[in-house]
């Protein structure tokens, strides 16, 4: 059986999916701003599917997009973590970091400090060599995420081959973070 990686920050605990986290990640998946840089919210069918394949892909790995809570109240706020994406991309194979997070808890740094605890996770346990991150264009607020974590952007973009031909969203923004350069500049947030 493969150990379980769940990682802890100040303010949150990334965690193995629950029953429990369905009906709150599907409310965010719904959210129309949550999902203004995605092709489209999830349906309740969909959100659920996703939930499982995160849940299930932690259990085979150990590690994955976790679930996240608040360490104080325990309320679930989204997902944060690693994962080796399923589409064709011009930089595969990879380990990507990602994130998602319900509305009301924007603002905060929260993104930050889990992804951290995510980077951590992939450069000292895992010991990976580079992470990459990618979102369209436009998704000025994971990008900012991005640069907080010391991830640098890339020349290039590409299409991401997932997003419809026709999206103004097909767009996408690489960005890259080294094992050394992890090292030698760590975020700020840890």
């Amino acid at each position: 059986m493969v150990a379980l990686i769940e990682p802890e920050t100040a303010r949150l605990k990334l965690r193995q999916w629950r029953a429990t986290d369905r009906g709150p990640f599907a409310a965010l998946n719904a959210d129309p701003r949550v999902m203004e840089c995605f092709p489209a919210p999830l349906t309740r069918a969909a959100s659920d599917a996703m939930a499982d394949r995160c849940q299930t892909l932690i259990a085979e790995r150990g590690w994955g997009f976790w679930a996240v809570e608040e360490r104080a109240g325990g309320r679930f706020i989204g997902f944060v973590g690693l994962n080796i994406p399923s589409a064709d991309l011009p930089f595969s194979p990879c380990v990507e970091i990602g994130w998602r997070l319900a509305r009301p808890f924007w603002g905060q740094g929260l993104a930050t400090e889990a992804a951290t605890a995510a980077l951590h996770v992939g450069f000292e346990h895992l010991d990976l060599t580079g992470i990459v991150a990618f979102t369209a264009i436009g998704n000025t607020r994971s990008r900012a995420v991005m640069t907080r974590l010391g991830m640098e952007p890339s020349a290039d973009t590409f299409l991401h081959p997932a997003v419809p031909a026709d999206s103004p969203l097909r767009e996408h923004c690489l960005y890259r973070l080294s094992r050394e350069s992890w090292r030698a500049a760590p975020p700020v947030t840890r």
